[in-house]
């Protein structure tokens, strides 16, 4: 019962939520005290872990390749566009920290896949 809840439906869902929600949160001017509590770059990790398992999830055939390249598109964006807030700045470290939160997202959904969890 439990994994017909785990329908790509509701990882799609959960991954365009997500996805908007980072957008927000990396590109808003206004203080926010429980991510700004948080060491910025496990933010990034957590972030990009979450969103790698949503998107291998929602979107099966999709290979390694391209949810990375996806991600990592995403992840080039949301500094660019912080370059051009006030306040906020573009970090070469927080795209480091994306890509380890990928990476071991990647690891993550291998696990998830040898033993056939949430399928």
């Amino acid at each position: 019962m439990l994994k017909k809840l785990f329908t790509p439906f509701w990882f799609r869902l959960g991954l365009f939520s997500a996805l908007a929600s980072i957008e927000y949160l990396a590109t808003t001017t206004q203080s926010i005290a429980i991510v700004e509590n948080m060491w910025d770059k496990s933010n990034h990790f957590v972030a990009f872990f979450v969103l790698y398992l949503l998107l291998a999830n929602a979107y099966a055939k999709f290979s390694i390749l391209k949810n990375t390249l996806l991600l990592f598109i995403f992840a080039v964006q949301i500094e660019v566009v912080q370059h051009f807030i006030e306040g906020r700045y573009a970090s070469f470290a927080d795209i480091v920290a994306d890509g380890i939160g990928i990476a071991l997202g990647i690891i993550a959904h291998k696990i998830q896949k040898r033993y056939r969890l949430l399928s």
